[in-house]
């Protein structure tokens, strides 16, 4: 499947404001990556994909979550969490996308994980900080993108976590080993 043939395919699975915001990732993860030194194309279709499942049925996604062996306690977590593992499994099966730095972006940009790729950290913080976001700490989220990836996402995470915590929601234990190990690394990265 060639890119335009992914984008057709991809902008059909969501709203049109859903695609609005894909383009936005696609269009800053790029930036990010030639900012960070990642690969561009990788991340433009790492950018595409990620959200490729977000409006799937709820039944649909937990299907293969069950059935396909993706953590199960996934569907112990909010369901905006599930599209990730779920987009992941999509962009191998549906799109033939067999690269593990483009599928592990697409599985991690909800949650974070520890040792986050370079490729990881760009549609993460890219999800995050797209223009059409907009939200109480997006700009300081923006400001800390331009000189350190690491910063940014904890920068990212920290609002995530904050806005989970004012709704008396649960978080989900790789958002917060996300979080420490990227606040370990920029600490040791300053000694």
């Amino acid at each position: 499947m060639n890119r335009n043939e992914m984008i057709e395919s991809v902008r059909a699975e969501m709203p049109e404001r859903r695609w609005i915001h894909t383009v936005g990732v696609m269009e800053t993860a790029v930036i990010l990556a030639k900012r960070f030194g990642a690969d561009p194309e990788t991340a433009e279709t790492a950018a595409i994909l990620h959200d490729v499942a977000k409006y799937w049925p709820t039944s649909k996604m937990e299907l293969i979550i069950r059935q396909e062996g993706l953590p199960a306690d996934l569907l112990d977590y909010d369901k905006e969490l599930w599209h990730a593992p779920v987009g992941a499994f999509a962009a191998e099966r549906d799109y033939g996308v067999t690269d593990i730095i483009i599928l592990d972006a697409i599985r991690y940009h909800t949650s974070g994980r520890e040792r986050m790729t370079l490729m990881d950290k760009i549609v993460c913080l890219a999800d995050y900080m797209e223009p059409g976001r907009d939200f109480p700490g997006v700009h300081k989220i923006r400001e800390l993108a331009e000189h350190n990836v690491d910063k940014a996402l904890i920068a990212g995470f920290d609002s995530t976590i904050t806005f989970l915590l004012e709704r008396g929601k649960r978080i989900y234990p790789l958002t917060v080993a996300a979080r420490n190990d990227l606040i370990r690394t920029v600490r040791e990265a300053e000694l």
